[in-house]
């Protein structure tokens, strides 16, 4: 890590001066887990661009603006978050500004599966949270962990399949606040459910998303996570997600970066034996936006297979930064992983930093990656033009097209044809 800074120490220090007016909870093990935190805060630093991790990515911009943890929260009604709706989803948690609102969410108790607030939560939570999303070294998890209360706890029983998708909501509707929403999905043994994690806003002005979601999947457990990031235009939004497969279990992502200011998306996936998981992912972005996705795939035990594209596009004076980094590890034999990075640059003026890796310590396997980074392909433009389009309409469609690969594998619907609106919109207005 890089030496604190005068600057660095005092912007955490305002960050974490919230969190003593932090009501203790009854459960020791949780202050305990909060006191942890709080002391890794103390020591860790704001990573800058002399960090290996975050070389292209430079987050000055948010250490030089003043947040605070909510103080009064703003009092929605349910038709103000209609919109966000989504109609396949029986079970809908929402969070204003971090904060459960129990009046907006709605919970089916007949599907069998727990679905509560975290600050509720017992004896699976302390086995569990803060075990899998790692914050001794990582002080945008170690901030979150510190202000630990309200969050998404799911268990889902074993052999359950459940039918509907749970969304998870979480909403930002006032400036200079930082929020900290926090899941913890647990899928035990042969169980299957869908989670939608949706950050979306209510305001344009600058605000502070810092969320971390752990997700644990026990033997032949199945989980489609659908990670939908549409912040308002001058928000930042950091999130950290690890996901734990055990043996012949099976994980399914599509993450779409839409919104936010700056952006930074860090998954780390553990694979036991036989797993199985398949780490697809979009970011549009234009004008003056910053999207960063990292990600690991950490095959730890034999037979794993793995699959992974990621996609980008990137207009006006944005910056897109990808890396995915492949671990295959000694004794991790029989491991077939494949990772591809493709980015679609529609100015000249739009950055891409695209590093994909592969770490290989075990001799039997079938592993590759690539990258490309290009424009609009001529050809493909001049073919569609002698078909009726227009240069503008040729562009938009092969924009579109290149984008809505990755949408496509959502497996929701209402949600599918909610992103594809907003891609059709978002690459028309940007050529």
């Amino acid at each position: 890590m890089s030496a604190v800074t005068p600057v660095t120490a005092t912007y955490l220090e305002s960050l974490l001066a919230g969190q003593a007016q932090l009501a203790a909870s009854p459960l020791a093990w949780l202050n305990t887990l909060r006191a942890a935190a709080v002391e890794r805060v103390g020591v860790l630093t704001v990573p800058t661009l002399r960090d290996e991790d975050w070389r292209f990515t430079d987050i000055s911009l948010l250490t030089k603006m003043s947040f605070h943890p909510l103080r009064t929260a703003i009092n929605l009604q349910a038709a103000d978050i209609e919109r966000f709706h989504i109609a396949e989803a029986a079970t809908r948690l929402v969070f204003v500004d971090g904060v459960f609102a129990p009046q907006l969410s709605n919970i089916d108790i007949n599907s069998g599966v727990l679905v509560s607030n975290l600050a509720a939560g017992g004896a699976a939570c302390a086995a569990h949270l803060g075990r899998h999303a790692e914050f001794h070294n990582n002080v945008f998890a170690a901030l979150n962990t510190a202000f630990l209360h309200d969050g998404a706890l799911i268990v889902v029983p074993r052999n359950i399949s459940v039918a509907t998708p749970i969304h998870l909501l979480f909403i930002a509707t006032q400036k200079d606040v930082a929020s900290y929403p926090r899941c913890l999905l647990l899928a035990e043994s042969g169980s299957a459910v869908t989670l939608i994690e949706d950050y979306v806003a209510l305001q344009e002005e600058a605000y502070f998303t810092n969320a971390v979601t752990e997700i644990v999947l026990a033997d032949s457990a199945r989980v489609n996570h659908v990670r939908v990031q549409r912040e308002g235009a001058q928000g930042f939004h950091i999130a950290n997600c690890a996901v734990s497969l055990a043996r012949t279990s099976n994980y399914q992502s599509v993450s779409v970066a839409l919104g936010a200011r700056i952006s930074r998306y860090n998954l780390n996936v553990q694979m036991a034996e036989g797993a199985e998981c398949a780490v697809d992912g979009l970011a549009l972005i234009s004008e003056r936006q910053l999207a960063d996705t990292h990600t690991c795939i950490d095959h730890a035990q034999p037979h794993g297979v793995s699959r992974q594209l990621h996609k980008c596009i990137v207009g006006g004076s944005a910056h897109a930064v990808f890396n995915g980094k492949i671990m295959v590890r000694q004794g991790a034999q029989h491991t077939d992983s494949q990772q591809s990075s493709r980015t679609l640059l529609l100015t000249g003026r739009a950055q891409i930093d695209t590093k994909p890796q592969l770490e290989i310590f075990a001799d039997d396997v079938k592993c590759t990656h690539g990258a490309t980074v290009g424009q609009l392909d001529s050809e493909e433009v001049f073919y569609l033009q002698s078909r009726g389009l227009s240069d503008t309409a040729a562009r938009n469609m092969l924009t579109y097209a290149f984008g809505a690969e990755i949408i496509d594998r959502i497996p929701i619907t209402s949600l599918k044809q909610q992103l594809e609106q907003t891609v059709l919109e978002q690459t028309a207005s940007q050529l």
